[in-house]
């Protein structure tokens, strides 16, 4: 990890989390959120190259170094929402910008859009809304999402004997990542337990949501954004498969060549995006 790079733990109302600092005291202020199962090490390799931001790269709620929801909770967006607020609150900053890889750029898009003059910039990377459903599917879907959380009860995750089976895991997760993406998510997302390594992550993160938006809903967030939006798509990625959704957006939209992880997998696609937000944070 970079020498310029701060750890800090923010004792929130109702949670502590974790995050990494970034950039100049005096910088645009910018909260940056990782995605699903990942951590703030998601930044690595690009918050080291973008000019002129304080970023506050947190590991959220039940993921890497900040502490798990207690019993009886779970995951909600709003959730995480309202976490990113508390943050912003403890901070000072009243305005702020958001920089969002997946999870991340879905919760960032939905606080932009719930309080938008709190949000000065919007930075999203291959995700924009949260998985839409039809209305009449609401009772089932909730059905099957308790019954799911029975389940899990007693269920432990899995431990590998070694770092290089964890790492080899991640590589080959639900979203394939290179090996040094997938070290360096493990370098902050494993921990030793009898008999090797398990992941921090909590197991609650692997339920499914009880409840979706509807697609007008999700539309209703997007159209009540007021800041500069600057979304990367990836070519291999997940919203490179939605052209209609894309064709939908009111803001600016580049798409690079690589996968879900490209600000990630390498130098090459870390460089590629931290040039197009550089670009997009310092235009007047």
């Amino acid at each position: 990890m970079s020498p310029s790079v701060e750890e800090v733990r923010l004792s929130l109302p109702h949670i502590e989390l974790a995050a990494h600092l970034f950039g100049p005291e005096d910088g645009l202020p910018v909260i940056a959120l990782h995605g699903w199962l990942d951590n703030a090490n998601s930044f690595a390799r690009l918050a080291p190259k973008l000019t002129g931001l304080r970023i506050v790269a947190l590991d959220m709620a039940g993921h890497g170094h900040s502490a798990h929801r207690p019993v009886g909770a779970g995951y909600a967006l709003w959730d995480y929402v309202f976490d990113v607020l508390q943050v912003a609150e403890q901070l000072g900053w009243k305005r702020f910008a958001l920089l969002g890889h997946s999870l991340g750029a879905i919760v960032s898009m939905v606080l932009a859009g719930a309080l938008p003059a709190r949000v000065t910039h919007l930075g999203l990377i291959d995700g924009v809304i949260p998985p839409t459903a039809p209305g009449e599917n609401a009772a089932e879907r909730l059905g099957m999402a308790l019954q799911a959380q029975l389940n899990l009860q007693g269920k432990r995750k899995p431990v590998y004997g070694t770092l290089e089976r964890a790492v080899e895991a991640r590589m080959k997760g639900l979203v394939a990542v290179s090996r040094e993406a997938a070290e360096l998510l493990a370098q902050r997302g494993l921990m030793p337990v009898p008999g090797g390594y398990t992941w921090r992550t909590d197991s609650r993160l692997t339920l499914a949501s009880p409840m979706r938006l509807t697609d007008e809903q999700a539309m209703a967030f997007i159209r009540r954004v007021d800041c500069p939006t600057q979304l990367v798509v990836a070519a291999d990625g997940m919203l490179s498969k939605h052209p209609e959704l894309l064709s939908q957006l009111p803001f600016t939209v580049t798409t690079l060549p690589g996968g879900h992880h490209l600000h990630l997998n390498d130098e090459p696609g870390a460089v590629l995006v931290a040039d197009c937000f550089n670009r997009f944070f310092s235009a007047p």
